[in-house]
């Protein structure tokens, strides 16, 4: 699945797979992505808020947090250019007009989970806690 996030799926001069911000994350840091054609979505919002409430427990499973709102992307609050966006997009497989979407990716690269639709953070949270790398690390 890992080699799913270095961009096989455009063809050649379409996407710049080297221009994935997922790529400097690796062994990092745990991407969680969001993408949702529009902000006001409120399950998209309701995720947002329970992130922000959760704002410790998402940094102490050392997290970031992507978002595409309507094509826009940024990490952490600070905006990615759109070949960037792109490339994020087109490594998960993920259509920016499409539903709302989160992905969850490893510190190895990886997916770990893809769900479309409201997915409570804390769960996310969950998952994080059984995985390998990070019981060791507890």
């Amino acid at each position: 699945m890992a080699a799913a996030l270095t961009g096989g799926g455009a063809q050649a001069g379409e996407i710049n797979p080297a221009a994935n911000p997922l790529l400097a994350d690796k062994w990092q840091s745990r991407p969680l992505i969001m993408v949702t054609p529009s902000a006001d979505n409120p399950d998209y919002e309701r995720m947002r808020g329970i992130i922000e409430t959760q704002r410790d427990a998402f940094n102490d499973r050392e997290m970031v947090l992507y978002t595409v709102e309507n094509g826009d992307g940024s990490k952490d609050g600070q905006a990615l250019t759109e070949i960037e966006t792109d490339a994020l997009l087109d490594a998960l497989g993920v259509n920016a007009r499409g539903p709302l979407t989160t992905v969850l990716v490893g510190k190895d690269g990886g997916k770990k989970v893809q769900q479309e639709g409201f997915v409570d953070p804390r769960q996310l949270f969950d998952t994080i806690d059984n995985m390998p790398m990070r019981r060791a690390r507890q």
